[in-house]
């Protein structure tokens, strides 16, 4: 049979290496919160980012079309001017 200093002994190491593990992974559980909370912030940064580019990308198109009818409009007002029924 074994002693009872050595079974006291041996729980001890048992818990010393329990606590140790525990700790362990506590601090990993923290340095994986810290690293979700940047991913999350990068997210919403990169997030508003494409907000703003497709806001800024509808815009351009819209002065796109209005520059392509403003050129229509000229070149019609042009063809006008130069057709030979037109008298120019």
């Amino acid at each position: 049979m074994t002693n009872p200093n050595e079974q006291f002994q041996r729980l001890e190491e048992k818990l010393s290496k329990a606590i140790e593990i525990f700790k362990q992974t506590q601090a990993e559980k923290r340095a994986l919160e810290q690293r979700l909370e940047k991913i999350r912030s990068e997210t919403k940064d990169r997030s508003q980012l494409i907000s703003a580019m497709e806001r800024e990308l509808i815009a351009l198109r819209r002065e796109r079309e209005e520059v392509r009818e403003r050129i229509q409009k000229l070149l019609d007002r042009i063809e006008v001017l130069t057709s030979p029924d037109s008298g120019g």
